[in-house]
């Protein structure tokens, strides 16, 4: 099974619009409300390729019960740990003409101590029936900032695999953990690093401790930086639509790959593709399933040999 952690859980609104335009009042051609939060959308994606996937995370309030019984609609099994403070919205307003969306996050409720304590207990043992784990997300007020790295370890303990999807500070700490995958898209990985070169700042993330690099380029592909090699792969042709949950269904492939062993250079293929077919998915969590059987195998991989000093 594989495991999805969400601390910072949401319901998260969409309003679709023709065109986004700034500065101007827009009238939403469709609205959507679902439980979210990167984990989630991880979830959501494996279950779609038939893969049983487990939502832990912290969720509390009005909008985590409104989130916990999505889950339940969806047909998403969930073992959320409950929280007193309230679960956070997103909102999501995404052009379907350009592509182009714009995201409000709010910043989550804040966690005691006793809460993260009881959180860990309550993650340990859901990892005696886990063979991988994703970490996705942003961490909610009063969460230390190597709170994904103790998970990290807490999972490599048990035997399980990692992928870790998070930014900024929380990113570097959780590197250090020793997960066997990262997945920052350039700018985050940029950000963190202090490095504009993509492969010289994968190899840092590296060299603190994060096994491989899968670094998101956008309507690019993707680069990844691994043990066995490195690989750049982008979709043979850019396709418009909502680009929000496209870094979701790259992580899914990720964990999907990990679980079942599959070789680096098809599991590029296999990112890529999945999530090219998700900007077509008006919501994050989706993907459109044609588009995904046929990029699979036109999405070309290349090889890259990178010097040994990098």
């Amino acid at each position: 099974m594989i495991l999805t952690v969400t601390l910072n859980t949401a319901l998260d609104i969409t309003h679709q619009v023709p065109r986004l335009v700034p500065y101007s009042s827009h009238v939403a051609t469709a609205v959507h409300a679902r439980a979210g939060g990167k984990g989630v959308n991880v979830a959501r994606v494996l279950s779609a390729l038939g893969m049983p996937a487990l939502v832990t995370g912290l969720a509390g309030g009005a909008t985590g019960r409104q989130i916990r019984a999505e889950l339940a609609e969806a047909g998403l099994p969930d073992a959320l740990f409950a929280v007193a403070g309230d679960s956070r919205r997103t909102l999501t307003v995404a052009g379907a003409e350009d592509g182009d969306a714009t995201v409000f996050n709010e910043p989550g409720p804040p966690i005691t101590a006793p809460e993260w304590a009881a959180f860990q207990q309550h993650y340990a043992g859901l990892l005696t029936s886990t063979s991988v784990v994703v970490l996705a997300g942003s961490l909610p007020p009063g969460l230390p900032v190597d709170a994904y790295a103790g998970l990290v370890r807490a999972a490599a303990a048990a035997g399980c695999r990692t992928v870790l999807d998070t930014t900024g500070e929380a990113l570097l700490a959780g590197a250090a953990a020793g997960p066997d995958v990262v997945k920052p898209n350039a700018a985050e990985l940029r950000t963190a690093t202090g490095c504009p070169d993509t492969l010289v700042a994968a190899g840092l993330l590296r060299a603190r401790g994060a096994r491989a690099v899968v670094a998101s380029l956008g309507p690019d592909g993707l680069c990844a930086v691994t043990p066995d090699g490195t690989w750049r792969a982008a979709p043979p042709e850019q396709l418009p639509g909502n680009p929000t949950g496209a870094g979701d269904a790259c992580v899914a492939a990720l964990a999907a790959g990990l679980a079942a062993g599959t070789p680096w250079p098809e599991t590029v293929r296999e990112a890529v593709a999945l999530s090219a077919a998700a900007v077509l998915c008006p919501v994050a969590g989706g993907f459109d399933p044609p588009t995904y059987r046929r990029l699979r195998t036109a999405v070309p991989v290349q090889e890259i040999h990178v010097p040994r000093h990098q």
